[in-house]
């Protein structure tokens, strides 16, 4: 299996396991027509010059005049692979311009057929590189998409390229996969705080001022001045899981500015830390057991003749690696119960990669550890014995500015029977991972409190899939219930996410709004 196939699932992942891992302008004018289904984005056909493209005239109305020269600054494109890429420059906060700026990653590849504009794209996370999605658009986009848009990816501020967050060595960061994300004695709880005040000291220690401004609140923000520089009057977006959030945010800032936005996997923006982790506990409880129905449906399942035979396989396999990691074909590692749960997680987010767990299980079961800790190092893209990205790191930052509301060990006791009653399985992890804002030494300062309902904006198409383990499909319903334009269409089926994924109802609705502006029914259910 190649790795790309694996890491997809990651990128549009929304994990939020702290611990390892969960004022706006109106901008008015422009060429486009009067609603978001029928601009053309007024750099349609430009031929792309050696280096630097000139920004085209979009209407400024409403940015405030410190801020117009980011909003008119040109690109200076070149060649990366088969692609092109470019920086951006940003405030390093929008409050205070005088603090510095900071610069995006950005990559697109170009439209192969006759150029409808851009589609800015967000994989999710928080803390995945965006620009990955460019350069594997391929995998993420039907044909019919990537003739009609230049697919731009950028890797939002402290992630990717973009100035990334740093908090911890790799051999640290080893050590914050591996321990143990369900702590059973106090001796691994105090194991548990400490790693937690090591992460934060160490993103203190080893990032710069930026580290406390990538709130996705500042992130909606960088992608307006991008909507500006790509010359786009109304923003064409395509979110991924955290991404959808980001594009909630992004339609609650700037409404008016809003084009033809999809949102894939979609998060409920009002759940608190506490709902939202028993959300993803019992997503991920839904996803398991669908898992292992599959196998004992299929006949002589391995794990045992009835899902809760097979649940108890697992539960017991990860109690049994808690109590002596496996090994590995790993000179230097065992498979240790963190990265058993990690392993067990990913394959979770596609029903495609369920032969793979069912390797993994397997060895595992027979005492040989090695893929269920290559599949987590895909979690966190390991590779080689280093990190090529920093988005186990990122999302904790990011998600910690956005809800810094952290539980006391007193109180994820109390909240326990809670979590187990969502998801016997992976509840301890969930609320374990309430403890993880603990700490954290940055403070939000742009619009921390945030609500959302994108009052004014265009039709934005919601997706939810309704055994998706990492967004669970009732976030999807409350997203489009909540944001005064959403326009619900859901998935029968399992994984993460829906769109490209052989549903072709849900491809056809995708490929009508973005193409031709056509609304897809409410409560389509395909």
């Amino acid at each position: 299996m190649r790795r790309v196939e694996v890491v997809a699932l990651l990128l549009v992942g929304a994990l939020i396991v702290v611990g390892c891992l969960g004022a706006a302008w109106a901008l008015s004018g422009g060429d486009s027509g009067d609603d978001g289904a029928d601009e053309a984005g007024s750099a349609a056909g430009t031929p792309l010059p050696e280096r630097t493209e000139p920004t085209p005239r979009v209407a400024l109305g409403g940015v405030p005049r410190e801020l117009r020269t980011f909003y008119r600054q040109s690109l200076a494109w070149e060649q990366c692979g088969a692609n092109e890429c470019a920086t951006l420059e940003v405030p390093i906060d929008y409050t205070d311009v005088s603090a510095g700026t900071t610069e995006i990653a950005l990559e697109r590849t170009r439209a192969t057929g006759e150029r409808q504009g851009s589609l800015v794209v967000n994989p999710g996370g928080p803390g995945a590189p965006g620009t990955d999605v460019a350069t594997q658009a391929d995998l993420y986009f039907a044909p019919e998409l990537l003739a009609a848009y230049d697919v731009v990816g950028f890797d939002p501020r402290g992630t990717g390229d973009s100035d990334p967050v740093d908090c911890l060595s790799d051999a640290e960061l080893d050590a914050y996969v591996a321990q143990d994300p369900a702590p059973d004695t106090a001796a691994e709880e105090t194991e548990f705080v400490d790693e937690l005040d090591t992460f934060w000291s160490g993103c203190q220690r080893r990032s710069d001022s930026l580290a406390g401004h990538v709130s996705t609140v500042e992130a909606a923000r960088d992608m307006d001045v991008l909507r500006s520089v790509l010359g786009e009057e109304r923003l064409r977006y395509f979110g991924y899981s955290y991404g959808t959030r980001l594009g909630a945010t992004y339609a609650e800032l700037f409404p008016e500015r809003v084009g033809r936005f999809v949102l894939d996997g979609a998060i409920d923006p009002s759940l608190d830390s506490r709902r939202n982790a028993l959300s993803q506990a019992e997503g991920f409880e839904t996803a398991l057991r669908s898992y292992v129905g599959d196998c004992v449906d299929q006949g002589d399942c391995f794990l045992g003749d009835s899902v809760e035979d097979g649940l108890d396989t697992i539960v017991g396999l990860l109690d049994r690696i808690d109590d002596a990691p496996l090994p590995a074909d790993d000179p230097e590692r065992d498979l240790e119960i963190g990265n058993a749960f990690y392993g067990l997680i990913l394959p979770l987010y596609a029903k495609e990669n369920w032969p793979v767990l069912d390797q993994a299980l397997r060895s595992a079961l027979e005492g040989d550890g090695t893929t269920l800790l290559f599949l987590s190092d895909h979690y966190g893209s390991r590779e080689s014995g280093a990190y090529t990205d920093n988005s186990l790191e990122a999302i904790s930052v990011i998600n910690c500015l956005d809800d810094p509301s952290a539980f006391t060990r007193r109180q994820v006791a109390a909240q326990m029977p809670d979590f187990l009653a969502a998801s016997p399985t992976f509840g301890e992890v969930f609320a374990w991972g309430m403890l993880g804002c603990a700490g954290i030494p940055y403070t939000a300062t742009d619009e921390p409190d945030l609500e959302i309902d994108g009052s004014g904006a265009a039709p934005i198409v919601v997706i939810g899939t309704t055994r998706d383990p990492a967004t669970p499909y009732q976030e999807a319903v409350a997203m489009a219930d909540q944001l005064e334009s959403g326009v619900l269409v859901s998935r029968d089926g399992d994984g993460h996410t829906a769109y490209n994924r052989g549903n072709d109802c849900v491809d056809t609705a995708v490929h009508d709004y973005l193409l031709d502006g056509v609304v897809p029914e409410d409560g389509l259910e395909c």
